[in-house]
Parts: structure tokens; sequence; C-alpha cells
């Protein structure tokens, strides 16, 4: 028996996200379809996370459980033969029979992108969310350290969730402005995420950047556990799943 763990990026535009569904088509689907026909054997993919409808990811980590005897290295070259291109394995290794992806993961950090200008990128509408409107970024800035920290999210977590425990520890949340004019990136790292609750923070945040929300607002709407007091869910685009980190 081995476990293999896949390191792998895709671009979620054209999935219903990652997990799988009796009636769209998933990044889980399409990957697990693949390895049975290099295993010959059915086999489940163990992922960090659940990434939404349209979500990407620059790393996400998955592993599973086959009785093949192929080496990772085969399951890496064949996969990324039989994938489609919007689905790319980075990296196939053995790991320890005990290994779990999503219960071992200590740290996940996400991306989250806004183009703030009026004249679009129309080669990347799948990848950023356009704001016409202008934002002031500092106090954007400002609004972001008073999520890190260990908090109750449940202001920023969306109904149907499966997690019953609401509270995460942020490590670092930051607004970097890269060269590209008007091009913002969020980048959130935390123990772990609620339902949504990158984009519903994101799409809170941005309330506040356009001075619809003051920061005494926003603290309020932390304070309240109540997700109908917080702003809108940020679109799916913009978001990446950018790293999961293991001890």
């Amino acid at each position: 028996m081995q476990n293999i763990k896949l390191t792998l990026a895709y671009d979620g535009s054209n999935y219903h996200g990652w997990q799988r569904q009796k009636n769209a088509i998933t990044i889980q689907e399409k990957i697990e379809e693949k390895i049975q026909i290099m295993a010959n054997e059915p086999v489940k993919l163990i992922a960090s996370g659940r990434t939404d409808s349209g979500v990407h990811a620059l790393s996400q980590v998955c592993n599973f459980m086959t009785n093949s005897r192929l080496h990772p290295d085969i399951f890496k070259r064949g996969l990324n033969s039989l994938l489609p291109d919007d689905i790319f394995i980075k990296d196939a290794t053995n790991v320890p029979l005990g290994f779990h992806s999503r219960y071992d993961a200590k740290c996940k950090i996400y991306n989250y992108r806004i183009l703030n200008r009026s004249n679009p990128k129309i080669f990347q509408r799948n990848y950023i969310w356009h704001i016409k409107l202008p934002l002031d970024i500092e106090l954007m800035k400002k609004n972001l350290q008073m999520i890190v920290g260990r908090h109750d999210f449940s202001s920023f977590r969306s109904s149907g969730s499966n997690n019953k425990n609401p509270v995460r520890t942020i490590y670092q949340a930051q607004l970097i402005e890269p060269t590209d004019e008007g091009l913002l990136h969020f980048s959130f790292a935390a123990e772990g995420f609620l339902k949504h609750m990158v984009r519903n923070i994101v799409g809170t945040v941005v309330q506040v950047g356009l001075k619809k929300i003051t920061l005494s607002k926003f603290n309020d709407i932390l304070k309240s556990r109540d997700r109908r007091m917080a702003g809108i869910k940020a679109p799916p685009q913009g978001l990446f799943l950018k790293e999961v980190q293991y001890d």
C-alpha cells in the first residue's frame, strides 16, 4: 500500500469547485478518474480543503491510497499527460500511511486579487475582481490588522458550513500593491478557514475601502457573530489557494 501526496495547480474557471458532485464537473472527479485508469483500482483523493466553483489553486495538496506499485514520478508524468491543460501536477511523492492532507495541514495561505481602476483587463477577468470606484488602500490595510489573531469568525461564515467551531487564528492579513497599475493582492495566512470566510472578509473590507463601513462598524460586525451584518461575498474568480504548509 502506498500513500501518495500530490501538489497541484489548477484554473477553477471551468469547474464547480474541488469536491465531487452528482451533476457537475469538479477537480476531484477529473483527477480521480485519471488515477483510477493508471492504478486500475478505485481511489479517493483527500484534499487539504475544498475550493469553490471558479476558485483557483497555485498549490493545492491532496493524497490517495493505492495498491499500485507505480512510482509517484510515474503517476506525475502519467497524470499530466491525461489531465486537461487547466490542471497540472507539480509534484508527487510517497508519504507515511498516516499522512492526511487535511488534518495534518498547519497553515493555509490564500490570495485574493482586485483590479481597482476604471478600465478592465478583459483577458484577466477570470482571475480578478474589477472594482471601478476608488478604494482607500491605507484604510483597508488598517482594517486587515483588526482580524489578525484568534477570533470567532461567525460573521464571515456562510450558511451551510460543516464547521462546528467558528474560532480561527489568522497569522497574517495584508494588502500588497504590485507594480501593475490598480492591482491589489490580499494575503491571508491562517490555521484554517470557514466556508467562504476569505471572500466574505474581502467583500466587507472593500466596503470599508469604499467608505461605506467605518473601522468601528467593522469591529462591531466582527464581534456580532452575525453574518447578516457583514458585507457582500467577493466573487470567486479573484481567490487563489496559494500554499498549504505542513510540519
